[in-house]
């Protein structure tokens, strides 16, 4: 099957697999690994059985794994780590999910990890980058820049976890589900101020609109079913 799968052929994929998709994403939830791992799993997932006809992953096992592995790298011209992702996927899925471990894989053609040097942005460039931008994404630019956070943690701060006073924010269920503090850069306070001003603005207009709840991990909501208006 061509490395290009169809949007409606995963489509299908996933309708006829939905039960053993479903086991997956609980699986990964119930050790609760981020949205992007889930949704990379459930990706590769997708292709390995749409690469093999759309039969079920259980009928299979290390050979038909380790073709697809070779077919990434042969047809597709994948990189190692989009290859190594990829085999993650598949020995979460048969380790975790249908509890068929298939141990070592033998040999497989792997894709070559490149050696170059890492490209990063001159402090000019990052200024120019940053200032080419507007409102809330730069703001969001120059806190990703200024603190080393990642995107997502980006997109998931709470008013909480901002301290102005030691000039700090604290990212909680950061890669590994671990927490870590980060520094606030300076040039950032004035235009967060004004973010969370506006978040409060708003959040008081979606309350009268009967609107306005925030999402609650696990089972919070049911713990204190009021906190996500408060």
């Amino acid at each position: 099957m061509s490395n290009k799968v169809s949007g409606g052929f995963l489509a299908r994929v996933r309708a006829d697999h939905k039960t053993i998709l479903t086991r997956l994403v609980s699986a990964i939830r119930q050790r609760q690994y981020s949205i992007r791992t889930e949704q990379a799993y459930e990706g590769w997932t997708c292709r390995y059985i749409a690469f093999h006809g759309s039969r079920p992953p259980e009928a299979m096992g290390a050979a038909q794994v380790r073709a697809f592995l070779e077919h990434l790298v042969v047809e597709g011209k994948v990189s190692a780590s989009t290859q190594n992702q990829a085999l993650n996927a598949l020995v979460f899925l048969y380790d975790k999910v249908l509890e068929q471990p298939f141990g070592d894989l033998e040999q497989f053609a792997r894709s070559k990890r490149p050696r170059r040097l890492p490209v990063v942005l001159s402090r000019q460039d990052a200024r120019t980058l940053i200032g080419a931008l507007s409102g809330v994404h730069r703001l969001m630019a120059g806190l990703l820049y200024g603190s080393g956070m990642r995107l997502m943690e980006c997109i998931r701060l709470r008013v909480q976890d901002v301290d102005f006073d030691y000039q700090q924010i604290v990212v909680r269920n950061a890669k590994g589900n671990k927490d870590r503090v980060v520094p606030l850069p300076q040039r950032s306070v004035t235009p967060l101020r004004d973010q969370l001003a506006e978040a409060r603005r708003l959040r008081d207009k979606y309350l009268e609109l009967g609107f306005g709840e925030v999402y609650l991990p696990e089972a919070l909501a049911r713990k204190w079913p009021n906190a996500a208006r408060e």
